[in-house]
């Protein structure tokens, strides 16, 4: 593999990172954490890896000549005046480059397995355990391996065993291709599954965070929108997003889990032309219940920031004068984790978003595919690219796909017949620009997110204990208009989503098992658009950023109901929140535009939106592209609006409702 970076980016980089842990006692040298973002970014590599150089270049010359060689205190004010106090927007992206700096510190792992780690001296210094090394007493679930329910690797194809023709083409394995495959397959078709990533059974999969994020994550998770502003967290290996996500299963509307003045989802949906039969799609979210075996997870699994969210919630809605608060919804969450009450339940490792290496995660991986494979005969082709739809003139006039272009991971590129169908489940942005290429008018419209942006809270001596050894996200409060989440990471993750700088980064990251910490989950509706494949976002400064503040300072309070002695908004200054302040003040000053925090999502919809008229959607009220005979389109590309909670289920309810109700192509 050839270096991800020159000499001088090298050096620029180290000198960058001495500077970001002035003041801080590293536990791995400068050049360590160099050689981890190189082998990261070397992972990564395409487009991911060039934006990465040329940020590195531009972020060079805007801190000044010689940078590599002043002193580090000199080095330190002017990365404090030029990029982390800056209001100018593109030097505020630039100052993102601290959180890869941090990440590539605490994701520091040793040579070989866990192991070989059980000293790794990160890790040793904020407190942390691997898995492996957790004392789990009487009650508690063992960390151990699930076998049998992985993807037979016989059904696994490359190019010389891929066939010409298929019945049906599924473009994406994750959620919405996953259960569009296995329907369409039980039907008697011959389908083949193409997977743009990796296949990474649960065996293959380890804690070491770096390694993992770079091969299942869409662009090593660094993707974002054209401005910078989120990260877009996708996956992008056999089983998509279901592998590397948190497994949370919310329908858009249901009595007792949603806020009662909540937005009744698919009444929008049908109020712009968009109708979904309810009773049929309250059926397909309770087929996909049945297959994954979604419930309530166990209040084990979620020991310290489960209750810590629920607990100040009650406490700070007890005060409050508004009346929607009294009516919100807390709750833990439901999931495909086990399922829960079983043997096989959530081990609760805390590595749900770098893969489940222990089998117990009832993802599409585990559940839809090998059933296709194994018993209907459907077979997965990995590693490569659909590039094209190729189309022939239906009796009718409409077109009709007969092939599908392929791009094969040696770069070559394949044509291979679809007799019957496509069916494509790639993902908002990667359908888009599937169906973009394909001459499909209309795509990459409306995109919708649900944006995230975490509070982290410190707890005093002696309380929180290790938040660390406890499922990564187990409750949740409906507030009506967003969604507050608990959440807390492992030490790579964790480091990128604090806040701070120099040594105030590094004393929160010391106090790993002192804090708690959670998440807003904020809609944003039809606010995007794919421009040059690309994802293009801004918020309304009208709606948006006063929702988001709102939701924000909300979250704040609740830590402190709950016994927070101060928090840690995701501000890009780092800025630190403590009880006695105007809280609602601070975040008016604090967030005047986007820029000003650190924005996320994993749940990117819209773009190939439903609607009845072809002049105003992609695809009609049964998922099929207007204007052809054979194309559906079958994952969350296709909601005409923000759903406003976590997207997994109602993706996955949403191809089956395409698929699962009888023949699509008939």
């Amino acid at each position: 593999m050839a270096a991800p970076f020159g000499h001088g980016q090298l050096k620029f980089l180290k000198a960058l990172t001495e500077a970001l842990f002035h003041g801080a006692e590293m536990a791995i040298s400068a050049d360590q954490v160099v050689a981890n973002v190189a082998e990261l970014f070397g992972k990564v590599g395409g487009t991911k890896l060039e934006e990465m150089r040329v940020s590195l270049a531009a972020t060079e010359f805007v801190l000044g000549p010689m940078f590599s060689e002043v002193g580090v205190a000199t080095r330190v004010a002017r990365i404090e005046d030029r990029l982390r106090d800056s209001q100018i927007d593109l030097f505020q992206d630039m100052g993102r480059l601290r959180g890869i700096i941090y990440a590539c510190y605490y994701g520091h792992w040793l040579p070989g397995g866990e192991d070989q780690n059980v000293g790794n001296p990160v890790h040793r210094q904020i407190g942390f355990a691997l898995p492996k090394f957790r004392a789990r007493g009487p009650g508690e679930m063992p960390i151990t391996r699930v076998e049998g329910r992985e993807i037979d690797p016989a059904h696994i194809l490359d190019a010389d065993s891929l066939d010409d023709r298929y019945d049906v083409i599924v473009v994406g394995s994750g959620a919405g291709g996953a259960v569009a495959a296995c329907n369409i397959a039980a039907q008697g078709y011959k389908v083949l599954i193409v997977e743009a990533g990796p296949f990474y059974p649960s065996p293959a999969i380890t804690h070491h965070e770096l390694d993992m994020i770079a091969r299942l994550y869409k662009h090593g998770a660094v993707q974002t929108t054209t401005n910078r502003d989120f990260v877009v967290f996708q996956g992008r290996c056999v089983g998509g997003s279901s592998t590397i996500n948190n497994g949370i299963c919310l329908r858009v509307n249901e009595e007792g889990r949603t806020h009662p003045d909540a937005l009744d989802v698919l009444a929008e949906w049908a109020s712009i032309g968009a109708p979904v039969d309810r009773a049929a799609f309250d059926a397909s979210y309770d087929a996909v219940q049945a297959k994954l075996g979604i419930a309530r997870i166990e209040p084990r699994s979620g020991r310290h920031n489960g209750p810590h969210l629920m607990n100040g919630w009650h406490a700070y809605a007890a005060t409050s004068a508004d009346p929607k608060d009294a009516r919100a919804v807390a709750d833990w969450f439901d999931k495909n984790f086990g399922p829960p009450g079983t043997p096989n339940a959530c081990a609760y490792c805390g590595y749900c978003n770098s893969g489940c290496a222990y089998g117990r995660r009832m993802g599409v991986a585990q559940t839809y595919l090998p059933e296709a494979c194994r018993d209907h005969g459907a077979r997965i082709l990995p590693g490569t690219k659909a590039d094209r739809i190729l189309w022939q003139t239906a009796y009718d006039g409409r077109r009709e796909a007969e092939a599908v272009r392929l791009v094969l991971p040696d770069g070559s590129r394949r044509i291979v017949g679809a007799r019957v169908g496509v069916v494509v489940a790639a993902g908002a942005i990667a359908s888009s620009k599937l169906l973009d290429r394909s001459d499909i008018d209309g795509t990459g419209y409306q995109v919708s997110l649900n944006v995230a942006s975490p509070v982290v809270a410190l707890m005093p001596e002696g309380v929180g204990g290790s938040a660390w050894d406890e499922d990564q996200m187990s409750s949740y409060v409906d507030c009506g208009d967003f969604l507050l989440e608990s959440h807390f990471q492992p030490p790579m993750s964790m480091a990128s989503l604090m806040p701070g700088w120099f040594a105030d980064h590094a004393a929160r990251m010391k106090n790993y098992g002192r804090v708690h910490s959670a998440g807003v989950l904020v809609p944003a509706d039809r606010r995007g658009q794919i421009d040059d494949g690309k994802l293009k976002f801004r918020l309304d400064t009208q709606d948006d950023l006063p929702l988001l503040r709102r939701a924000m300072a909300t979250l704040t309070k609740v830590h402190f109901a709950a016994g927070a002695i101060e928090c840690y908004p995701a501000l890009a200054k780092g800025q630190k929140v403590t009880p006695d302040m105007d809280i609602d003040g601070f975040f008016a000053a604090a967030i005047r535009e986007q820029d000003d925090v650190t924005l996320s999502s994993s749940h990117p919809h819209g773009g190939n939106a439903m609607h009845e008229n072809p002049q105003h959607g992609v695809v009609d009220p049964a998922c099929r592209v207007h204007g052809t005979t054979n194309v559906l389109v079958t994952d969350a590309s296709v909601f005409p609006s923000c759903i406003r909670v976590n997207a997994q289920w109602t993706t996955m309810a949403m191809a089956h409702y395409a698929t699962g109700r009888g023949d699509p192509f008939r």
